[in-house]
């Protein structure tokens, strides 16, 4: 039997950090966690940029990132590692957890709530002082390496009635509020993101905030930056505007056949 742990698997750290363009003071207070050793947690709705801000200030920090998307079935063995026959022997292989603890990585566990309960008793270890994770099955205690940070993430509105985090876990984390930019704001993001012209671009976050607006149309999601971002790199790419949003938006947010005729009509006025 070969207990040692596989390969890290590591992606480079990128030359350049991907763009983002700070809402508040996000950037400074992941800085400041990350040197405090204190755990991340970042809160907001779809496609508001937390991944992309994790993304950014791991580059920033020239800190490798392992990213998680949890889901209900993710479970703790899943995180931290198992056992594998390979050529005839047993062999340990690492967990994404296991590998960023012991090789100093940013660690990003999206969608944190939706994970298992098993999941947040690994986590506590790693959330406090003693910064260690139990591997049970390996029967192991690993300090974690200098540059680890822990940072999770949730969606308190989709997860409201499901799944909340228990006070006892929230507690252990700094905490930030990301929401959808302002329109101006907004109007950076996408031409940073798309070098999209200003005429589209306002108009893209005009439609969009106008969306945000209508709770009526009951729609189980906002429209997100993410989706205007899409809806501008169809238009970039030679796509009547409105087809691109067709696709990228009207599509994207609703299978209910009236909503979405209502979504095209306010499509229709904005482009």
């Amino acid at each position: 039997m070969t207990s040692s742990p596989t390969n890290t698997g590591l992606a480079p750290v990128p030359e350049e950090p991907p763009w983002y363009r700070p809402v508040a003071n996000e950037c400074e207070l992941f800085e400041t966690a990350y040197q405090q050793q204190v755990p991340l947690l970042l809160k907001g709705p779809t496609g508001c940029g937390k991944s992309r801000l994790v993304e950014h200030m791991a580059a920033r920090l020239g800190r490798p990132l392992i990213t998680v998307a949890c889901h209900d079935e993710t479970s703790a063995v899943d995180l931290t590692g198992r056992y594998l026959v390979h050529g005839g022997d047993t062999v340990w292989q690492d967990g994404p957890v296991s590998r960023a603890v012991r090789n100093g990585a940013i660690l990003y566990l999206d969608e944190f709530a939706e994970a298992r309960s098993d999941v947040i008793v690994v986590i506590h270890p790693l959330s406090d002082h003693r910064r260690t994770l139990y591997v049970e099955r390996h029967d192991e205690q690993i300090m974690a390496a200098p540059g680890f940070m822990l940072v999770v993430s949730y969606n308190p509105g989709y997860q409201r009635g499901l799944k909340e985090l228990k006070p006892s876990t929230r507690q252990r984390f700094l905490a930030a509020s990301l929401h959808y930019p302002s329109r101006e704001i907004e109007l950076e993001i996408l031409q940073g993101e798309t070098n999209i012209d200003t005429a589209n671009g306002k108009k893209l976050c005009a439609l969009v905030h106008k969306l945000r607006e209508l709770e009526p149309l009951g729609l189980a999601e906002m429209p997100s930056t993410r989706l205007i971002v899409n809806a501008a790199r169809l238009i970039q790419a030679g796509l009547p505007a409105r087809s691109a949003c067709d696709a990228a938006i009207v599509e994207s947010l609703t299978d209910d056949a009236e909503v979405a005729v209502g979504l095209r009509d306010l499509v229709a006025l904005v482009f």
